[in-house]
């Protein structure tokens, strides 16, 4: 009847059509009570990651980072239709709900769960820890085998009685505990080294490495944080190193393997101009990073704009990178501000389709004027200031207006609002 995403712990997105194209829910169910509510993990099994991969590159899409990020994309998508192609997959993992049905434990309510023909997670019995632990192992040891991606291991109370007694802290439930595995390691030869603007003009290097298949998927880049970063691992071109992904997601270098440097690399520094625009690089306050300093600079100006139309900002769908790449080559956005003034003209040609993009693009950037102003905030991208500092300033200032006409001592009397800020 109702789908909804977990969203911020409170507010989630409706995203019932998209369940409806998952085929291991059942879209009927026989004799189930006449409320029920189940919690699950929406996921994108390894082969329909690989599948959407290899037809992104042939169409000369970019490809997903990984199948996590894959799947909560599919799962937003604004027609069910392409989250029906991508093929997702899910397994309910709790009973939030049953009027009228009482259980004694948690196995219980995943076995009625399965016998009203829900894909429900698997589980084991221990009546011990040492069988537990035997089991967390076991499952470390096989994980690749699995059809998807995990990255741990959850124990949990059977007795719902004990669950009540023992309860729970502000932020997590005593009767459970995840073990989280420790991340897959791989060797590979870095390739080559690039550097990336983002939207505050930091300067980030990427080392391009041989392809190397990590946990689940094919890594060909990974994370150089900063100069000092790369000074004391001391990574050179052409080293062989030793690659992980932290969290799961994000591949990094551990270490490398002098003992197979090739003779001739030199030690890598970053440019003192950006890669972008050419203008001068000066060093970040904390001295941790490079920042380009050309005010006019693409790289940042492109980025901006893709914060300011993202999800958690003022979430104008159909504003992806390539479209907005396309809108600052033809000169007709220079700000975020020129968002507001696209006409149909400007950019019906950018799409094969015509107008029909074009018309729904105009109508998410018209939709967007009603976000709250917590979000606009956001949107604006200034240094410190995430998500949760807009929804505090919002609050305190309620409109732009009161924000800007604000003191330092009236804004650093806002909690999270520091000297910094």
């Amino acid at each position: 009847a109702r789908g909804a995403t977990r969203g911020d712990g409170l507010i989630g997105e409706d995203v019932t059509e998209n369940l409806k194209t998952v085929r291991s829910i059942p879209m009927t169910l026989t004799g189930a009570p006449a409320r029920l509510i189940v919690r699950g993990e929406v996921f994108m099994p390894r082969a329909s990651f690989e599948a959407l991969n290899a037809e992104q590159e042939k169409l000369g899409k970019p490809l997903f980072a990984n199948p996590r990020n894959a799947a909560a994309g599919s799962l937003r998508q604004l027609d069910p239709g392409v989250a029906a192609k991508r093929k997702l997959d899910i397994l309910v993992f709790n009973l939030q709900l049953a009027e009228g049905v009482t259980f004694r434990t948690h196995s219980e309510t995943l076995d009625y769960l399965r016998a009203l023909k829900f894909k429900v997670i698997p589980y084991t019995l221990c009546r011990d820890m040492d069988k537990a632990e035997q089991l967390i192992t076991q499952l470390g040891e096989t994980r690749y085998e699995l059809p998807y991606d995990i990255d741990g291991a959850v124990m949990k109370l059977n007795s719902l009685a004990g669950r009540e007694r023992l309860g729970s802290t502000a932020k997590f439930p005593r009767w459970a505990a995840a073990f989280k595995y420790p991340p897959e390691i791989k060797e590979t030869v870095l390739q080559d080294i690039v550097v990336q603007v983002g939207r505050t003009g930091v300067l980030t290097p990427r080392a391009i490495v041989a392809p190397v298949h990590l946990a689940g998927t094919t890594v060909t880049a990974a994370t150089l944080h900063n100069q000092d970063f790369i000074t004391d691992k001391d990574i050179r071109i052409g080293d062989t190193v030793r690659i992980r992904k932290a969290g799961e997601i994000i591949p990094e270098i551990l270490e490398v393997d002098l003992s197979k440097r090739p003779e001739g690399t030199v030690a890598y520094h970053l440019p003192d101009r950006c890669p972008v625009c050419g203008a001068p690089v000066e060093q970040d306050e904390d001295g941790a990073f490079l920042r380009c300093t050309g005010a006019e600079c693409p790289a940042q100006l492109s980025r901006n704009i893709a914060h300011f139309v993202s999800r958690d900002a003022m979430d104008i769908d159909g504003l992806g990178a390539a479209i907005v790449d396309a809108l600052i080559e033809k000169g007709l956005i220079k700000s975020p501000a020129d968002i507001y003034y696209l006409t149909l003209d400007d950019v019906k040609s950018l799409w094969k389709a015509g107008s029909t993009a074009a018309k729904k693009l105009l109508a998410a950037i018209e939709a967007s004027k009603e976000q709250d102003v917590s979000r606009l905030i956001y949107a604006l991208g200034i240094r410190q200031v995430g998500a949760k500092t807009g929804k505090v300033l919002a609050s305190a200032f309620r409109n732009l207006d009161g924000l800007m006409a604000a003191s330092v001592e009236e804004l650093t009397e806002v909690p999270d609002v520091g000297a910094v800020t």
